[in-house]
């Protein structure tokens, strides 16, 4: 019977300690920073990866704790997150802050083992997250557009590990993710709109699941898509995409716009959790046709 007690307990600390850090997100994060390097680098190094990889996941980690340290008490009144570890009572805010100091920490150490400049646009990420974005959200609509800032960061920072650099290649990649990310915090918003009204936030930008919000929706959906082609015009520096994989990636806007118009037609919470998975497949194929265009062309 102790054994079997031990092992549950084990297997909520592991529990807890992937929902502090938020592991799915973390993890899909690194993702997109190991498409930015493989899209940067000259020639791979996969202990350039390995760090990146392990910097990025402290780095999302660190921002997700203090996230949750901050808004423990908001995130009781919400059936989402009521359950995560600090409101649930089965971690204390000493421990998950010292989680997220240690991940701060080693976070920029290992990022900085790569370059300077990786290690400052991660500990700014963690900041903008920490500090600005995360108390906004209670106050104002424009939390979103401060969020989007360090949610667009992993994707260049991938370019910026490979080349000690910061150019127009990292800044397009910087622009494409942030653009995107409107429309799908915006669809998360709508069909959690209920539950983010329990704890105080406010995530659309007209702050009601309306006509407003959907155009606006639409309308960064398209800026989402013009950017992720504009590498095959020739104007983004060593960031290059060719013919055939623009197409593909104008294809797959296209399919995420289809689904911001039918949020528009309908304006249920169905539609928006279809735009929520259809931009999520699209941020995650786009990248994977990115790296495998710069490879095969």
């Amino acid at each position: 019977m102790s054994t079997t007690k031990s092992s549950v307990k084990q297997a909520s600390i592991i529990s807890d300690f992937k929902e502090i850090t938020k592991m799915r997100l973390s993890i899909s994060v690194v993702f997109s920073a190991l498409a930015g390097y493989l899209l940067g680098a000259i020639e791979v190094d996969f202990y350039t990866l390995v760090l990146l990889a392990f910097g990025g996941y402290f780095m999302v980690g660190a921002s997700n704790a203090f996230n949750q340290i901050i808004e423990k008490d908001l995130d009781a009144l919400m059936d989402r997150t009521k359950n995560r570890p600090v409101p649930a009572g089965r971690m204390s805010v000493r421990s998950a802050f010292i989680i997220a100091t240690i991940f701060t920490i080693l976070g920029i150490a290992v990022l900085y083992v790569i370059n300077e400049r990786t290690a400052m646009y991660g500990a700014i990420s963690i900041f903008l997250y920490t500090c600005v974005y995360t108390p906004l959200k209670t106050r104002t609509p424009l939390a979103v557009f401060v969020g989007a800032i360090p949610g667009a960061i992993p994707f260049m920072l991938g370019w910026v590990a490979a080349r000690n650099d910061f150019g127009i290649e990292p800044g397009t990649l910087f622009a494409l993710q942030f653009f995107w990310q409107f429309p799908h915090f915006w669809a998360i918003g709508w069909f959690l709109f209920e539950d983010y009204q329990k704890g105080g936030f406010y995530m659309l930008p007209t702050g009601k699941r309306d006509k407003g919000t959907a155009v606006q929706t639409i309308m960064y959906t398209i800026w989402t898509i013009l950017v992720s082609i504009v590498p095959v015009f020739g104007v983004t520096g060593d960031l290059k995409l060719s013919i055939v994989a623009a197409i593909i990636v104008f294809a797959l806007g296209l399919l995420m716009l289809y689904y911001a118009f039918e949020l528009f037609k309908k304006r249920t919470a169905k539609a928006a959790k279809q735009l929520m998975l259809a931009s999520v497949s699209y941020i995650t194929l786009l990248q994977i046709v990115y790296v495998v265009d710069k490879f095969i062309r």
